[in-house]
């Protein structure tokens, strides 16, 4: 099954920017929008962790400042104690891309989430309704066990939700035992693929990085969001975050070092790791997008020549 639609989106196509955290999706995204004089642009951006109010340094947020110059939507719609999912997400943002297409402008989508931007343009897997006792009993393991003992449980009755799931996404690894337990098949086998075109006409590009760099862009994030706050910001949300946001990579791991359970480098480093781990997932998702333009990098004296390429195949489409 399909999400229902509530909102019709114009048949226009989006144009789609994937890359892994750190590959510069912002840096690219906003100087599309100011640089491609024959379309006005305005970003949709596509992650699960940016609609949450007052989580900025930690999910590497666009400034207001950048805000002002290209407006941007799907950031700051929520406060970090709410719930949020894909189907949510998917209401507002199909509402947002269609005011932006009703204005005669074009939605530039900019992607950390791979399943939402899969649910968004493909429609998503509408299952059984929640289970409070059965998410309480989950909830309650995670607690005890650590997440990853979940998704090690996961990746014994479905290994292919398990390849697909972060070992440190909760949410998505409760909602897969959910729908096991309560329909007696794997959610992997209930899930649409990515056959057929996308419901929402879209354009593909994917920025890349040789892996080696890829981390050391990563590490070098994480040491400027702790210079920039980091753990302030942590300290001044962590009584406001749902368990949904406290899941967040680079908040988790900050919320144990001020329990003290472990050192300030330990946490850095467990934030640098889980950082290059969720990088590892979106690239593996990435290719399963059916993506024309594969934008290579190595450097970032190279960006000016990448950026100008990326705007000519898109505004080409």
């Amino acid at each position: 099954m399909t999400l229902e639609r509530k909102e019709k989106v114009n048949t226009d196509t989006v144009w789609v920017l994937l890359g892994p955290t750190a590959a510069g999706k912002t840096f690219f995204s906003l100087e599309l929008a100011q640089r491609i004089k024959t379309q006005d642009i305005e970003v949709v951006s596509v992650d699960s962790m940016q609609v949450y109010r007052g989580m900025d340094i930690g999910t590497a947020k666009v400034s207001p400042e950048q805000r002002e110059k290209v407006p941007h939507h799907m950031i700051d719609v929520v406060d970090p104690s709410e719930c949020f999912n894909a189907a949510r997400f998917c209401e507002m943002a199909l509402e947002a891309i269609s005011n932006i297409q009703g204005r005669g402008k074009r939605a530039l989508l900019t992607c950390g989430t791979p399943f939402y931007l899969k649910a968004l343009l493909w429609g998503m897997f509408d299952g059984p309704g929640a289970c409070a006792p059965l998410r309480a009993r989950l909830r309650k393991e995670a607690r005890e066990r650590g997440t990853a003992f979940l998704h090690e449980r996961l990746s014994r009755i479905d290994p292919k939700a398990a390849e697909n799931i972060n070992k440190n996404d909760y949410k998505r690894i409760e909602r897969a035992l959910e729908v096991h337990e309560s329909t007696g098949k794997p959610i992997s086998e209930q899930q649409g693929g990515f056959d057929g075109p996308p419901q929402v006409p879209a354009e593909f590009a994917c920025l890349q990085w040789p892996r080696e760099q890829l981390y050391a862009r990563i590490e070098q994030r994480v040491d400027k969001m702790i210079e920039e706050g980091l753990i302030e910001e942590v300290e001044t949300l962590r009584d406001h975050l749902g368990p949904q946001a406290a899941q967040a990579v680079g908040y988790k791991e900050i919320i144990s070092y001020l329990d003290g359970k472990i050192s300030l480098d330990e946490a850095i480093e467990s934030v640098q790791r889980n950082t290059r781990h969720f990088a590892k997932d979106q690239i593996g998702w990435f290719k399963r997008f059916p993506v024309k333009h594969w934008i290579p990098l190595d450097n970032d004296s190279d960006r000016e020549q990448k950026l100008q390429k990326l705007g000519l195949l898109f505004s080409q489409e």
